[in-house]
């Protein structure tokens, strides 16, 4: 029988500790040095968990992890509309909030495609862009219209590509621009269940790959659990070693990245001769998930960095925001904010692209000859 009064109690008790647990965390959070912001604290926690921020937060994890699994459900059983273009659809994404090196797959994979000679396009939701509405890109386009990291794979693919955050309405409206496409591939959108997909791929960074702490948001940086990756029809580990026993399926790719020749940002041309550097003072800047990773990349290429410029993943950056030195080289996703490259002589870039084992593009255009003639 139904209880009303003792329910509504466990509720208020529930709601009391949930309340004592955020008060908890605003003084541990508070009594930790100025220089830590509270992103970075919680990141941090993601990478190597803190007692007490675990303590306080797998409540809240576990309340994530239902609603998800709710979402996610009532998508799959039609209770929640979803929509079908009259394309095929991959889907390359992840289940961490971010951070995967997921960019230069996509790009590797589109590119492999056209190889293929497959008329492939892309969809994206265009993350840290100021416009709202649906952008199918072009020439001028910018990263204030399109976001970062759609127009890098626009200019570095030449794929015909459109934004929005309804994947369904920019798939649409991409088609309606280029009807000669045959697919399309979705840049992230692993959760974006209002767009059915014929394939899903998932990018898993190796450095998780041995972890037993993993835990979905916000006392960790999943969006799904683990065994989400069960239900995907490929897994793309990216960089570095990966734990033997990560085999959540079948069909395993892994990535590296390499690096290319250091550009000068205005003149695509002209490459850079590193041993000029060795007089000047050099400056590197990052406005990426994972900015160490790129001045590492620097490092070993035998550059001295007289300074490092870490910036949040997606930020804007403007000529104002480098350091006044010799040379300052930057990602090109940081690049493609610099519209014209005008009186930025002294700024390079460099260029990275992913190498996918076994050929992931061989996988995606077999599994969809398979789906067509199964039509």
């Amino acid at each position: 029988r139904f209880d009303f009064r003792i329910d509504y109690r466990w509720v208020c008790i529930g709601y009391a500790l949930l309340m004592y647990r955020l008060i908890l965390l605003r003084r541990f959070v508070s009594n930790m040095p100025n220089c830590f912001k509270f992103h970075t604290v919680i990141e941090r926690h993601w990478q190597k968990p803190y007692p007490v921020l675990s303590f306080l937060l797998k409540p809240l994890s576990g309340l994530f992890a239902k609603i998800a699994a709710k979402r996610r459900a009532d998508f799959l059983s039609g209770r929640r509309k979803s929509e079908k273009l009259p394309v095929p659809v991959v889907v390359v994404g992840n289940i961490h909030a971010g951070g995967t090196g997921k960019t230069p797959i996509v790009a590797a994979l589109v590119s492999g495609l056209q190889e293929k000679g497959v008329k492939v396009g892309i969809i994206s939701r265009g993350y840290g862009r100021k416009s709202k509405v649906v952008h199918v890109l072009n020439a001028e386009s910018r990263a204030e219209d399109a976001g970062d990291e759609p127009l890098l794979l626009f200019r570095k693919t030449g794929a015909p590509t459109a934004v929005g955050s309804s994947r369904a309405e920019a798939g649409r409206a991409l088609l309606a621009a280029h009807p000669e496409l045959e697919w399309i591939v979705a840049d992230d959108g692993l959760q974006h269940y209002a767009l059915q997909r014929d394939v899903e791929i998932a990018v898993f960074p190796a450095a998780d790959t041995g972890r037993t702490d993993l835990d979905l948001l916000p006392n960790g940086n999943l969006r799904e659990p683990l065994a989400r990756l069960d239900s995907v029809d490929a897994v793309v580990v990216s960089g570095g070693k990966v734990d033997a026993s990560f085999m959540p399926s079948e069909n395993m790719f892994h990535s590296r990245i390499e690096t290319g020749q250091i550009y000068r940002l205005n003149r695509p041309s002209e490459i850079l001769d590193t041993g000029r550097l060795k007089n000047q003072t050099v400056a590197a800047v990052a406005g990426i998930a994972k900015p160490e990773r790129f001045f590492d990349s620097l490092r070993s290429m035998g550059i001295t960095l007289n300074q490092t410029v870490a910036l949040p993943d997606h930020a804007d950056i403007s000529a104002a925001d480098l350091p006044n030195v010799d040379a300052v080289i930057i990602t090109e996703k940081d690049a493609v904010k610099f519209s014209d490259g005008i009186g930025l002589n002294h700024v390079w870039v460099l260029p990275v692209c992913a190498i996918i084992e076994p050929d992931l593009s061989d996988f995606v255009f077999e599994r969809l000859e398979g789906v067509l003639k199964a039509v």
